[in-house]
């Protein structure tokens, strides 16, 4: 019990809420680049243009049918972006072809008369998109959206392997390094698993609240 009781230094619970900082930054980074990536790409899926419809669905089906690390090691060694930067970049490119799917989903869930009263009202497809479509899908893509933030928090425990940067699990296998008791780091594991399921089921009952709250205003 003394092994494990020296690991709780506020060197140490700060030296890992530091890992989780960058963590959570680079996961709502990713997020919201994504959601404006996947806007874009959704509204291109659903032009009558072919040749948007047709890069908008091969987007998604290169990002959709790869591995992320793949995309974090090309970011990283071949674009040679700086950590942060490189880690965005993928999470954003990889994340906003599964967003592109849930804001379709989204605009989908909008009554077309919504589109032919802006229509009437002499609004550009612009206009109708950012001032009328977007502001009702968004209500129903956020459950959607919490759930993917979700993923990508946990996704971020490549980043360590592959560029070395240091979120949650690289600054928990750094501490690790710092010890030899195997109860020592046995019990930095169960740390780290204890921090990512409490922002995780958070995040997830968070999701699950809103939406019996949606599916109430609904009903009401």
């Amino acid at each position: 019990m003394s092994d494990i009781a020296a690991l709780f230094t506020w060197v140490n619970i700060r030296f890992l809420l530091q890992g989780l900082g960058m963590t959570l930054l680079i996961s709502a980074l990713a997020i919201l680049c994504s959601v404006v990536l996947g806007a874009v790409i959704s509204v291109m899926r659903t032009s009558n243009s072919r040749v948007l419809r047709g890069v908008a669905t091969v987007y998604i089906e290169i990002f959709k049918n790869t591995p992320l690390l793949l995309w974090i090691m090309f970011t990283f060694f071949v674009a040679q972006l700086p950590p942060i930067g490189a880690a965005v970049l993928a999470f954003t490119l990889f994340t906003s072809a599964s967003v592109a799917e849930i804001v379709r989903g989204g605009l989908a869930s909008v009554p077309f008369g919504q589109y032919e009263a802006a229509k009437s009202q002499g609004f550009s497809t612009v206009q109708t998109y950012l001032l009328i479509i977007l502001p009702q899908a968004l209500r129903n893509m956020v459950p959607a959206l919490l759930s993917q933030f979700v993923t990508t928090i946990k996704d971020t425990s490549y980043l360590w392997g592959a560029m070395a940067l240091q979120e949650l699990m690289g600054r928990g296998m750094i501490l690790m390094n710092s010890y030899n008791s195997t109860v020592q780091i046995f019990a930095i594991f169960g740390i780290m698993a204890l921090i990512y399921f409490v922002v995780c089921f958070t995040l997830s009952q968070i999701v699950r609240a809103y939406q019996r709250r949606l599916k109430e205003a609904r009903t009401a």
